[in-house]
């Protein structure tokens, strides 16, 4: 009997499915210096507090959903599109709190943009002007107007849309790294996602093998959104206070 229970055990480990992470998910870390590539192990007399598993094409999904971004944060991050003969850059600071999201970009114009996301709708408006505009949003509009995609995509790809996966560090952090490419699609894209918050670490993606994007975040995340953050429209009106 202890037999079966331990190839079924390794059955479930080895499949490893959104199943096997719906409740009580343990937690991912990357592996310690001395462990295997691939190999996940808890240290500091926390081990039981996470599950052990090799990241691959296969794999990965189960990992990926394991993460969940803070509920309430502040960083900085870096979007950058290329053509041929030419780049762009923009800059831009997030604050999110209580599923708001207020995004501040600086364009290559100089115009600065602000875009506030919550409960299905999306404002947005630019420095200097009191009047602003909304529109409806989703679980994605957020992310869109951040300029940077939504990591968790990849949880509705097919296995065999997923290129490669397995740990990375990427501007010093740890990461789980994915590669993807749908069927039928002319673009590759790779996404590292910090271990350590679960946000999207670095992003980027190759069309007909030539770069056309890349996002780069490797400053410190600030948890819980700092005091200064602001979820009101140039108006004034207040949408979302802190900690609400």
């Amino acid at each position: 009997m202890a037999a079966i229970i331990l190839l079924m055990a390794a059955a479930m480990l080895a499949s490893f499915g959104r199943v096997l992470f719906a409740a009580d998910t343990p937690k991912v870390i990357l592996p310690s210096s001395s462990a295997g590539p691939g190999d996940i192990s808890g240290s500091g007399g926390q081990e039981q507090d996470y599950q052990r598993v090799e990241v691959t094409t296969q794999t990965v999904t189960g990992v990926v959903a394991t993460l969940a971004r803070p509920a309430s944060y502040y960083r900085t991050l870096t979007a950058e599109t290329f053509w041929e003969g030419g780049s762009s850059s923009v800059q831009v600071q997030v604050w999110a709190d209580g599923g708001w999201s207020h995004s501040r970009q600086t364009l290559p114009s100089g115009a600065v943009r602000h875009d506030l996301t919550g409960e299905d709708t999306l404002y947005y408006w630019y420095d200097g002007s009191a009047q602003y505009r909304q529109a409806p949003a989703d679980e994605r509009s957020s992310d869109l107007a951040q300029r940077i995609p939504t990591y968790e995509t990849v949880l509705e790809l097919e296995p065999e849309d997923i290129v490669s996966a397995g740990y990375e560090t990427r501007g010093e952090l740890p990461c789980i790294f994915v590669e993807v490419r749908p069927e039928g699609s002319r673009q590759l894209q790779r996404f590292w996602i910090s271990v350590e918050n679960g946000l999207l670490a670095s992003a980027e993606t190759e069309e007909d093998g030539q770069l056309v994007y890349r996002m780069t975040a490797y400053s410190p995340v600030q948890t819980p959104c700092p005091a200064d953050g602001s979820f009101a429209l140039p108006d004034g009106e207040v949408l979302h206070r802190l900690g609400d």
